[in-house]
């Protein structure tokens, strides 16, 4: 039978959703610690991006991490901001968001994740769901984005994993339907089972440790115990709990997980790589491809944004300056959301209401730039941001629309800033814009414009302030602390507010008034005291 020639125009859609449908687009979530960015070095190693993996720890002498590109974060041993990277693996591009685990950076988290269409959340299996997890689930619940959970640190002392499995889903409200089970745990962790079909991975440490891709040898379940490479004792306990699991435990759906009712467990140690590259191969084959976002358009409806069907669109989620000492720039960060992006391509940006060309487009690992001549949906693009960009901006070449706001947060914590010498003044005012643009600090004013100060969520987002400060802009800095720890938007007239004591009024950098409050008590108080305002606490 004869078929139609295809047109060009069908063979550039069917091209277009081939390429989509590659894409994996995902953002890893942990509390500090719990082993994010050593899984992600391991990602790079196992997809052939690095051939040895530099370790988070030992920092003194040693590699430091792919993804860590700031000298703060070397120093430290942690993320401090978010960074994306794409590799290959086997037949799927993937595009990573590697995010800032320490609370006081939270807020680059939550607008990182609005670029992920799905998330791993990495637990420490000793010390089992902790705060900051519980925070970061909660926004990837809000947002409906399907999670999978990796129990790290499988290597070391921890928690049995029944125990781990009983946790996420009382903490989080969430069924979790393992689809490995750990052979053995700390020093007698030995392998994992697949659930599906009773195969088994046994691991072997190498000479090199976690900087390699470790030894695997596969075998069924009823083979191991004449491997004489695990205990009687171990291998009981795992039979144990399988049929524990398959009497009592969360069957897995893959529906169910894109709809965001069950997590998908796995268990793994990224130190060591025990399991990782089971894990990467499962997560290409149950994570979603890019879908169809919504959007407000001009006249006022909701309308969903097809990734194949709509031309190309994209909006910013970051802003980053000097990122590499050799390109003192900065770059805007962008989520392909629909259609074919090419090199220069000129689009329309829909908050200045003006064609803007899309110049020396790159993507990263680290300091690393790569020259981006095409991206499809899913992808993460940097472009040069000369002034034009803001966080949240949309772009396309058919504008009528906007991508929905990117969330926004109180700070907890307020203090002025100077420079120590007045000489410098401009470099500082220079930076302190680029820190406010990118979001790292928020910049308010006193509602009469004479008086200024900075605010953040976290007190290491001032650390962090002050060390850019000093050494992209050679400018030493002196903060003073003020007495706020916490804030909310005002709707109502300020004049007629009655604002409690140890209270203070000031404008954000959109013009917008908030209360300051030295306490949640003041907080409350100030409701009381004024029925006809509004405090908001989000925006």
């Amino acid at each position: 039978m004869l078929r139609a020639a295809m047109t060009p125009g069908t063979a550039l859609q069917h091209g277009l959703a081939a390429a989509a449908a590659q894409r994996r687009t995902f953002a890893i979530i942990s509390h500090p610690d719990a082993g994010k960015t050593t899984l992600t070095e391991k990602l790079l190693l196992y997809s052939g991006l690095i051939r040895t993996a530099g370790m988070v720890r030992g920092r003194k002498g040693g590699k430091t991490a792919a993804s860590d590109w700031m000298g703060m974060e070397q120093e430290r041993g942690i993320s401090i901001t978010a960074s994306a990277m794409q590799f290959p693996y086997k037949d799927a591009v993937i595009n990573l968001l590697d995010t800032p685990g320490h609370q006081d950076f939270s807020e680059d988290t939550y607008r990182t994740l609005t670029a992920a269409d799905s998330a791993i959340m990495v637990i420490d299996a000793a010390k089992g769901v902790e705060a900051q997890t519980r925070k970061l689930f909660a926004v990837c619940r809000m947002r409906r984005i399907p999670v999978l959970t990796l129990m790290n640190k499988m290597d070391l002392p921890g928690r049995p994993p029944l125990d781990l499995m009983t946790e996420v889903e009382e903490a989080l409200n969430i069924h979790a339907a393992a689809v490995n089970w750990p052979i053995g745990s700390g020093s007698d962790f030995a392998g994992i089972v697949d659930r599906a079909d009773d195969r088994v991975q046994l691991f072997s440490r190498t000479a090199h440790g976690g900087a390699t891709k470790v030894d695997v040898a596969r075998m069924f379940l009823r083979d191991l115990e004449g491997s004489g490479r695990v205990t009687p004792e171990v291998i009981a306990a795992v039979r144990h709990d399988l049929e524990l699991l398959e009497v009592a435990g969360n069957p897995f759906s893959r529906d169910r997980f894109l709809e965001g009712d069950v997590t998908p467990v796995f268990f793994a140690s990224a130190l060591t790589n025990f399991g990782i590259e089971s894990f990467l191969d499962a997560f290409v084959s149950l994570a979603p491809a890019p879908g169809a976002r919504p959007a407000d358009a001009d006249n006022g409806e909701e309308v969903s944004i097809d990734p194949v069907e709509t031309p190309f669109s994209a909006y910013v989620f970051k802003l980053q300056a000097n990122m590499n000492p050799k390109h003192r720039d900065s770059t805007a960060f962008l989520r392909v959301c629909s259609g074919r992006f090419e090199r220069d391509m000129v689009v329309r940006h829909h908050r200045l209401g003006k064609e803007v060309r899309l110049s020396r487009p790159h993507s990263l690992v680290a300091q690393e730039r790569s020259t981006v001549e095409e991206a499809f949906p899913g992808d993460i693009i940097g472009i040069i941001n000369p002034g034009l960009f803001a966080i949240g901006d949309t772009i396309s070449v058919t504008g009528g629309f906007n991508y929905k706001p990117l969330p926004q947060f109180q700070p907890e914590i307020f203090a002025r800033i100077r420079p120590t010498d007045v000489g410098k003044r401009k470099a500082f005012d220079r930076g302190m814009e680029q820190m406010a643009q990118e979001g790292t600090v928020q910049i308010m004013r006193s509602l009469n414009d004479l008086e200024s100060l900075v605010a953040a969520v976290g007190r290491l987002q001032f650390d962090v302030l002050q060390y850019r400060l000093r050494h992209e802009y050679r400018v030493e800095t002196i903060l003073d602390s003020l007495g706020f720890t916490c804030s909310a938007w005002l709707e109502g007239d300020p004049a007629t507010f009655k604002a409690p004591s140890n209270s203070m009024l000031v404008k954000d950098q959109r013009g917008r008034v908030v209360v300051l409050f030295g306490d949640q008590l003041m907080k409350t108080i100030a409701r009381d005291r004024n029925p006809a305002h509004v405090l908001l606490d989000m925006g």
